[in-house]
């Protein structure tokens, strides 16, 4: 039976304001506040809000039939949390339905995989905690930042725990293979691999508001025929999207919303069912690996890293960022943990691309490429200034690497006593209960008047009784 497994990614950019050169030294803060709270609380009201509540009448209307996953990373929780928490009480909601699953990512959004696995490591669970703190689902499949992928990140996820991972049904990857079959990791073959349909997946989040579009208008009917058409073989597809979408990209007046909530019946006609990522992880079957030697990802046309790394300036600013990782792995200091989080993020790479997409960039504050590599390594050089003071340059990152494996063995060892100390506790806690019975007769043995103790006994209680009076 084919299956179609919806995800949608929750993600928000945190902007930073002007920041000169003269700042360095003076001003560690570094954000827009009226920027960050103007912009989420339309997103929420635009899309967020509205999109999230049709999914939620989607799951009860159909009664379980209808599922949804979602990604959110660690920075657009905080941000909802404090300037949209009704977004936080529908995905609470979706959450009760038992038909809504959530994914893990990195935290900050940003591109450790890419750079530094300790950092990737802490990031990812940090988030997982989180999931589980906010919603009581502890996370089965990954989605790293924008969908990137590789054999080395693969085998790195997999090391984690994790069953699959969503990534881009790129045909430069794929070649002649389909993106509708579940694939594993080379590298690790336990891992399963959930690829996007890109087209059909661009349909809805792209082009359906387009009236120069060729299929415009698209109507819920004709979507699931397109899905209904594939060759039989293939069983799953996998349609990737931001949340944002539904609302912003394809505003509410596209009705948009009356497409998604049509989508159920029509796929039902079909016999087309909803699955989460977690289901298809489990229980289909790997039909072959898949060798990505080269991250990949779902941006742009070349479906690489070249959006976030693809010149000069986006390399100079990404490798001086990481050249601080393992000292801010091993300060304790918030703010500058919170800094590190909100400076990973990936948009801060993608405002100085100066690819030619002939999609125009929407870069905020900045003017260009160059305008947003300035103001963006003027924060840098103050926040590496901030955390030099914690751990002067003096100490090489030799020593800081040798302290870093100490603190990780120590954090094995203590799991490991956790473990043993449980282990212990519940063991102690059988025993008092086997040997409640035998108390009473203790107690007995002290009584030598009452004559229900053994002859042995009576004479050790009154040896003892005896040299205590002496």
């Amino acid at each position: 039976m084919r299956t179609i497994c919806f995800y949608f990614e929750i993600h928000q950019i945190i902007h930073l304001k002007r920041y000169r050169f003269f700042d360095i030294g003076t001003d560690h803060y570094y954000y827009d506040d009226f920027a960050n709270e103007t912009m989420i609380n339309e997103v929420a009201q635009r899309s967020y809000v509205p999109a999230l509540t049709a999914l939620l009448e989607m799951i009860r209307r159909e009664e379980g039939a209808f599922k949804v996953a979602f990604s959110i990373s660690g920075v657009a929780l905080e941000q909802l949390e404090i300037h949209a928490p009704m977004v936080i009480e529908l995905l609470h909601e979706l959450n009760e339905t038992g038909c809504c699953e959530f994914l893990c990512e990195p935290y900050s959004h940003g591109l450790s995989s890419l750079a530094n696995e300790a950092c990737f490591r802490e990031e990812v669970m940090r988030q997982r905690q989180k999931m589980k703190q906010l919603f009581g689902q502890e996370p089965q499949v990954f989605r790293n930042s924008g969908l990137t992928y590789s054999d080395e990140i693969g085998q790195l996820v997999a090391s984690m725990g994790f069953k699959g991972i969503l990534t881009e049904g790129a045909k430069n990857i794929l070649g002649w293979k389909s993106p509708h079959y579940v694939y594993h990791c080379s590298e690790a073959p336990e891992l399963k691999l959930l690829l996007r349909d890109y087209k059909l997946s661009d349909d809805i989040s792209l082009r359906f508001s387009n009236s120069e579009w060729a299929e415009y208008p698209l109507f819920a009917d004709k979507y699931i025929s397109w899905i209904d058409a594939l060759p039989q073989d293939d069983q799953v597809v996998n349609l990737f999207m931001e949340l944002s979408a539904l609302g912003l990209s394809q505003p509410l007046s596209s009705n948009i919303l009356e497409f998604m909530k049509a989508l159920p019946k029509c796929a039902r006609e079909k016999g087309i069912t909803f699955s989460t990522p977690t289901e298809i992880a489990l229980k289909s079957k790997s039909v072959s690996a898949l060798e990505v030697p080269y991250p990949m990802t779902w941006i742009d046309e070349e479906r690489d890293t070249s959006c976030w790394l693809g010149n000069v300036l986006q390399r100079e600013a990404f490798e001086k960022l990481y050249s601080v990782a393992e000292r801010v792995f091993l300060c304790n200091d918030r703010r500058i943990k919170q800094d590190w989080d909100y400076l990973q993020a990936t948009n801060n790479f993608r405002f100085m691309s100066t690819k030619n997409t002939g999609i125009a960039i929407n870069r905020g504050i900045y003017d260009s490429a160059y305008d947003a590599f300035t103001n963006y390594m003027n924060i840098l050089g103050d926040f590496i200034k901030r955390v030099d003071a914690l751990y002067p340059i003096g100490v090489d990152n030799e020593e800081l690497n040798s302290l870093l494996t100490t603190i990780r063995n120590q954090a094995i060892e203590i799991e490991d006593l956790k473990k043993e100390s449980a282990k212990w506790r519940a063991l102690s806690e059988e025993k008092p209960k086997k040997t409640a019975v035998k108390k009473p007769k203790e107690a007995s043995v002290a009584q030598p008047k009452e004559g229900k103790s053994s002859g042995k006994s009576v004479r050790k209680v009154t040896k003892k009784t005896v040299s205590k009076t002496t």
